[in-house]
């Protein structure tokens, strides 16, 4: 009875900030609104409809995030992991460099995207005065080839030591007298990493890829900050095309519709990645 007591104020807020407006945007999916009108104006499955329909731009912004969340998730594990094993050592200063690394992380999205488009504006092109360098000279923003790899390198960068220390966690983790007992066989550094470290890593391994899948998936304000999805579209992602038409476009029902596509979208693909990630771990 006292844990229902404890849980309701919990129970209460979740429902009212969470689950009750994902209902409204179920229903308001199925109308037409501009967000002004006193009564919204049901419309069916129109919304949906145009969505699916052959002069949708949604399905283009679902493959930039699907492309995006790849590149993410790929640099972000591996960048992490090699840090991690490096970080996990003990010498002097380790701590100082985990923290270094972390920082990033604490810093506010939106923040580290300005600062980088500072960077990839003002700082490269004083660089390049400097130096002389031709890579610094480029249009980093400007190029819709260029942009793609800017933005995710960013968050890669941004989110990098949120993952170094889950990894570092995971190699504490393991048993010292399994480490020593593949050394004792005649396991090389590498032999010992990928078929001692790296299986008994798998709850880590699952954890990083998860929550890196659902931070490329949701990617939004580091979009915002550094190029608001241009140029043209090329970093337009679902997330800002859904606030976009509900925010900018005043076409609510719409970005409902959009909303709860995606929502299913992300709902089935992480299950699965979830699923097939734990299938691959290994107990101690």
């Amino acid at each position: 009875m006292e844990t229902l007591v404890f849980t309701l104020p919990a129970l209460f807020l979740v429902t009212m900030m969470m689950y009750i407006p994902f209902l409204m945007s179920g229903y308001y999916s199925l109308t037409e609104w501009n967000g002004i009108a006193k009564e919204p104006v049901f419309i069916g499955l129109a919304n949906f409809r145009e969505l699916f329909g052959s002069g949708s731009s949604f399905a283009g912004t679902i493959f930039f995030t699907l492309n995006y969340t790849l590149f993410f998730m790929v640099f972000s594990n591996i960048f992490a992991l090699a840090l991690a094993v490096a970080l996990a050592k003990k010498f002097r200063g380790a701590n100082v460099f985990r923290g270094l690394f972390f920082v990033p992380y604490i810093m506010s999205m939106t923040i580290v995207g300005f600062i980088w488009k500072f960077i990839f504006m003002k700082g490269f092109e004083k660089l390049f005065s400097l130096t002389g360098l031709g890579f610094l000279n480029l249009s980093w923003l400007g190029d819709p080839s260029l942009a793609f790899y800017s933005v995710a390198f960013v968050g890669v960068w941004q989110s990098l030591g949120f993952y170094v220390v889950l990894y570092i966690a995971g190699l504490k983790a393991i048993p010292e007298d399994i480490l020593e007992a593949a050394v004792v066989d005649g396991a090389t550094p590498m032999q010992k990493f990928f078929r001692i470290t790296l299986p008994l890593l798998g709850p880590s391994v699952t954890t990083c890829i998860f929550m890196s899948l659902t931070n490329g998936l949701k990617v939004f304000d580091i979009i915002l900050a550094l190029t608001k999805g241009g140029p043209g579209k090329a970093t337009y992602s679902t997330t800002m095309q859904i606030y976009q038409e509900a925010f900018t476009n005043n076409n609510y029902g719409l970005g409902s519709a959009e909303a709860i596509l995606y929502f299913i979208f992300v709902l089935i693909t992480t299950q699965l990645v979830l699923r097939i990630m734990s299938r691959r771990e290994v107990d101690l």
